[in-house]
């Protein structure tokens, strides 16, 4: 037991009641300073068992004890006696630490927790950590690669992993005879309204999802005129899901705003809003014609859905006393199903765009024709004859307009004519949809083209950010905003 606190203390043996304390055992707690063990040696920096008085492990009386991790308090010495035995018997084990098999000299430690910060070239030449009494294998003397002509090899090198990318073009600025005119990244922004801060429009606008077997894209973009103008993007874009499953309906409704007015942006929102709407109340109806084919009842429908939204969308107009033609805006939608084993791709709309199909490589222009019947009346297309078959002549027409009656109501103006494709796509297909400000310079510029063929063929489509960077490829003379929707096909 150890009794006294200090450098003064002494022990009195036998006190601990230690199994196998007896003759031949050390006094107090079994430690002695005279042991014959190679392996370790114990000095506790205190008064050895005889009480005299001295350390061995201090040069003089008066040295004070050093910290106890010191080789002094501890008195851990590699070459020094082992305390347990005197007289050369095994003594069995304190219960507080069993000794090693056989002295570990050297001794080695497993690594320890990486502290925060480490660099990967400071884990080179490390051993993961082993077991107790595992086989430590040999480690390489030569690198397994070999070093280039005039470089020195060095034990600790690792091999370098190989990563294996598909080629693929990196995105660029832009294509064609030279540099667009604008800058590539906005200027200005539009002026805002403090008591109508919901005015404001964004300036990019990025969407995506996967439904069924196909892979939706979807971005809006501030065109570099707009920008550097600041002025609103005249383009919305809308993404919508209805229903759930197989039963499930997507619609991807696009819309852009009549040119140098005040509020295209809002007719342009208004427009996606009424159309999302009328949609989302028969979507169960749509997506079931669009998987029975239904494409009689889907053109008719669909017809029906968009005159009543830009119907709408006049009546709005005559509300705030603005002229119908001067809140407008073309309407262009693409229709997806939810069941991965329908892959009829349904688009209707009016105004200009565009609708394209990258199919083996290459463009298709697949937008639906609109057959133009008005201007000048042409003979043999509804116009009358010269002359009658009794060979009398008709009398020529001057021209001369007829004045509106003041009692009719003036005629509305011309209406742009309903667009509508059905078609099925097939694996590996990749469909587009676009406003005008991506579809001129795609039929104009032969380079997007291209570009966008090398980037948009591999085998899995682009992320979100890889696309927005391709949808905005400048080319000189083109400065509109861009609303695209593209579609891959599983």
């Amino acid at each position: 037991m150890w009794s006294g606190g200090g450098r003064g203390s002494s022990r009195s043996g036998g006190d601990l009641g230690l199994p196998g304390d007896g003759p031949g055992d050390g006094e107090g707690s079994g430690f002695s300073r005279g042991g014959a063990d190679p392996g370790l040696s114990w000095s506790s920096g205190y008064p050895g068992p005889s009480g005299s008085g001295e350390d061995p492990g201090l040069s003089s009386a008066d040295a004070e004890p050093g910290p106890w991790w010191s080789r002094e308090a501890t008195g851990f010495s590699p070459g020094g006696a082992d305390p347990r035995s005197s007289g050369g018997g095994e003594e069995p084990l304190p219960p507080w630490g069993p000794p090693p098999a056989e002295p570990p000299t050297p001794a080695t430690f497993p690594p320890g927790p990486t502290p925060p910060g480490f660099h990967a070239e400071s884990l080179r030449g490390r051993t993961p950590k082993e077991p107790p009494g595992a086989a430590v294998p040999p480690r390489p003397t030569a690198p397994p690669h070999p070093a280039p002509p005039g470089a020195a090899a060095s034990e600790d090198a690792l091999p370098e992993p190989v990563l294996t990318v598909p080629h693929q073009p990196p995105p660029v600025d832009h294509v064609g005879s030279g540099p667009p005119t604008y800058d590539a990244e906005p200027t200005a922004l539009p002026p805002a309204d403090p008591d109508d801060l919901d005015d404001l429009v964004a300036d990019t606008v990025l969407d995506g999802a996967r439904y069924g077997a196909s892979t939706l894209r979807a971005a809006s973009v501030r065109g570099d005129s707009a920008r550097f103008r600041g002025e609103p993007r005249r383009d919305s874009l809308l993404t919508a899901r209805f229903g759930a499953g197989e039963h499930a309906l997507v619609l991807v409704a696009m819309a852009t705003g009549a040119r140098a007015t005040p509020g295209a942006h809002r007719a342009a929102a208004e427009a996606c809003r009424w159309i999302g709407r009328a949609v989302g109340r028969s979507h169960a109806r749509l997506a079931e014609d669009i998987r029975a084919a239904r494409r009689g009842d889907l053109k008719s429908g669909l017809h029906r859905l968009t005159d009543r939204s830009l119907g709408k969308l006049r009546a709005s107009a005559a509300e705030q006393g603005i002229e119908p033609e001067e809140y407008t805006a073309g309407l262009r939608c693409l229709l997806l199903t939810g069941d991965p084993e329908c892959r009829t791709r349904v688009f209707f709309g009016v105004g200009d765009g565009g609708l394209f199909r990258l199919r083996d490589g290459e463009w298709q222009d697949i937008e639906p024709r609109v057959a133009e019947t008005t201007g000048e009346a042409v003979v043999g297309f509804g116009s009358l004859p010269h002359e009658t078959p009794e060979g009398d002549r008709l009398t020529m027409d001057l021209g001369i307009t007829t004045p509106p009656s003041p009692y009719e109501p003036a005629p509305e103006p011309p209406r742009e004519p309903f667009r509508f494709r059905a078609s099925v796509a097939r694996p590996g297909d990749t469909l587009l949809l676009c406003t005008g400000g991506l579809a001129e310079p795609l039929r104009g510029e032969p380079q997007l083209c291209e570009h966008l063929t090398e980037r948009w063929s591999a085998a899995e489509p682009p992320g979100l950010a890889a696309f927005l960077a391709d949808t905005q490829v400048r080319v000189k003379g083109y400065a509109d905003d861009r609303t695209v929707a593209a579609v891959w096909e599983a």
